[in-house]
């Protein structure tokens, strides 16, 4: 049997650090402000605004939540660079799912890279590629990694695999994983036997968005699996796209819900501190990111 990961623990580890950095903001006389342009009117979006706003109010984070839903790809990118240029906002993040026709990529331009605290502009994904420090990851990658580091599960010389490649998850998880040493491939849709490459993990990443993707045949014997699947059931729950018999051989898993969520949440809670820093200049620090050659 496995152990489970709980990410309800290290969200709340990762919100201590938190505290400590908005104390020294709120001592400098500023309100960290989170902005959150929400283009939909997805109830599951919804659903996790609402958790990001009761998050925020825990920590004392102001929250600026701007719902227009169906609004045209000028009109969201409009409010963005406003929000972006606006000296009292220190994050700006736009969710998804967006209007028929709009890309989060076009839309999320215009955030400053300084304020994207989700890692959405391409921008940062470029300055996360070049191992730039002060670049913001993705928060649901950056958890992650955060979710292993605070376990202290081993990446220096590991095989990690993971299952996806968007740009959300899987191609700045990859970036982060390789930041900390690791040998990392990443799987898709048009991988050859998926589960014989999945088996060769130590650390498995499944990131796909489809129940089931992840069986027992797919995980090494001891292996660490890290589900990021948030699927809807039809009873209003969420499943994974990890199979639950996985844990039979498994050496840790995290759970759905209750694993990669709530420390996405306080991640990007975190960047949003950090990026309340520049207020009075300077890149924030982003130790997600490593420097390390070779």
């Amino acid at each position: 049997m496995s152990r489970v990961i709980d990410g309800r623990a290290v969200a709340a580890s990762v919100d201590a650090d938190t505290r400590d950095d908005l104390a020294k903001l709120s001592g400098r006389g500023i309100e960290t402000t989170l902005a959150v342009v929400v283009p939909t009117a997805d109830e599951g979006t919804a659903w996790y605004v609402r958790s990001i706003e009761r998050a925020a109010a825990r920590l004392g984070v102001r929250t600026l939540v701007e719902k227009r839903p169906d609004a045209s790809r000028a009109e969201i990118s409009g409010r963005l660079a406003a929000l972006s240029s606006d000296p009292a906002v220190h994050g700006v993040i736009c969710q998804t799912p967006l209007p028929p026709g709009v890309a989060l990529a076009e839309v999320a331009m215009h955030v400053a890279p300084a304020k994207d605290v989700d890692g959405a502009n391409p921008m940062s994904l470029g300055e996360l590629a070049a191992g730039m420090p002060g670049a913001f990851a993705p928060a649901t990658a950056a958890a992650v990694v955060e979710i292993l580091r605070r376990e202290g599960v081993p990446l220096a010389g590991r095989r990690a695999v993971v299952v996806g490649r968007s740009t959300v998850v899987g191609k700045p998880l990859a970036l982060l994983l390789l930041a900390e040493n690791a040998t990392v491939t990443v799987c898709h849709s048009r991988t050859t036997d998926l589960a014989a490459v999945c088996r060769e993990a130590d650390v498995l990443v499944a990131a796909v968005g489809r129940p089931g993707t992840v069986g027992v045949d797919h995980v090494a014997p001891g292996a660490v699996v890290v589900d990021v699947g948030t699927n809807p059931t039809p009873d209003g729950g969420l499943v994974g796209d990890v199979d639950p018999a996985v844990e039979r051989v498994a050496g840790a898993l995290t759970p759905v819900p209750g694993g990669v969520g709530p420390v996405t949440t306080a991640v990007l809670l975190r960047h949003t501190a950090r990026a309340a820093s520049l207020v009075q200049g300077g890149r924030p620090a982003a130790p997600e990111i490593s420097s390390s050659p070779g």
